[in-house]
């Protein structure tokens, strides 16, 4: 079972900043999300009900690559990176949260699309986590290609892009699949696991995370192919450019961090974060922040590489190759954007 939530989903989860990292200056901002997060000593943060790796409630605490963006945020604004208000929410209805102003930030496995951007009030702040659809079969199912899938029933959440990149796919193949759509993760993989479904469509990334959440993951097996362009990204409402920026800078920054500590080698990592953090500080006043921003992020998270290998890699359990999320100079996509 995958569907994790909280007690009680909407509390803040208190803990002390350390002692060594100043906290944000309490003046008005020119932010008015900044300023109510403030107001409210938490950031309200939308996160999936529960998927490995990515927004996942163990009984104590959200873990993942998306609750970790959000401790970033938080760590930036607040100088708490767990004073966060989690809001675990399905699939379909990741963004309404954040039209009224009921959430500051969608961090939930959510593909930045010139769509979701047309129709809501929203923008996305950056990629947290490039991807691509694929499926989980049977491993002694002998499907090999998702060709071979033609005809067959496939479970999909509901408000996710899948059954538009299946019907894509397979069409211009002169082929089809049955999507059978489910509500929740939790449904979609129950589906699945129960054998009303011969395979299970999902960002390949979420699909390793719900591979390991079944009683016998050896017996599934992800394909290797994908079948669309899934970039996973974090979104806040457009009205408050401010806070988008301190967003986009806040993921910029990791990336970043993760150059200058490859750039600095081997035994140099402390000075390579001190210098990142020396470069941004003095910029976060034109987002509300103080000089300090910089380095409680790095402090909370480290830098996108320690993100990705604590929830996806090889400590994590999941073993999924950076691939695509490699930095460019290794073949990946994430550029590092100066901060000076």
């Amino acid at each position: 079972m995958t569907t994790a939530t909280a007690p009680d989903a909407h509390a803040t989860n208190s803990h002390t900043a350390n002692a060594h990292t100043s906290s944000p200056s309490p003046s008005r901002s020119s932010s008015p999300t900044l300023d109510a997060v403030r107001d409210r000593g938490a950031l309200r943060a939308v996160v999936s009900r529960g998927i490995l790796g990515l927004s996942q409630y163990d009984g104590g605490r959200w873990t993942g690559l998306d609750t970790d963006v959000a401790r970033a945020v938080a760590a930036a604004a607040l100088g708490d990176p767990e004073a966060v208000q989690w809001l675990p929410t399905d699939p379909a209805e990741r963004l309404d949260p954040l039209a009224p102003g009921d959430a500051e930030l969608t961090v939930c496995n959510l593909t930045w699309t010139l769509g979701r951007e047309a129709r809501w009030p929203v923008l996305f702040a950056g990629v947290t986590c490039y991807d691509g659809e694929g499926f989980m079969v049977r491993t002694d199912s002998g499907i090999e290609d998702p060709a071979q899938l033609a005809g067959a029933r496939v479970a999909v959440q509901a408000g996710t892009t899948s059954a538009a990149n299946l019907a894509a796919w397979y069409g211009s193949r002169g082929l089809s699949v049955e999507p059978v759509t489910f509500p929740t993760p939790a449904a979609a993989l129950a589906g699945y696991a129960g054998g009303e479904c011969v395979a299970y469509v999902l960002d390949r990334t979420a699909l390793a995370g719900e591979r390991a959440a079944l009683p016998d993951p050896a017996a599934h097996r992800v394909l290797d192919t994908s079948i669309s362009r899934e970039p996973m990204a974090a979104a806040v409402r457009d009205s408050d450019p401010h806070w988008y920026r301190l967003c986009r800078w806040v993921l910029q920054l990791l990336v970043a961090a993760e150059h200058h500590v490859d750039e600095a080698g081997p035994g140099r990592r402390t000075e390579a974060l001190a210098e990142a953090a020396r470069l941004a500080g003095p910029h976060g006043s034109a987002v509300g922040l103080d000089e300090g921003w910089a380095a409680r992020v790095l402090d909370a998270v480290g830098t996108y590489a320690d993100v990705y290998e604590r929830n996806l890699g090889a400590a994590s359990g999941l073993g999924v190759p950076r691939g695509l999320n490699e930095l460019w100079t290794r073949g990946g996509l994430h550029y590092a954007v100066p901060l000076h």
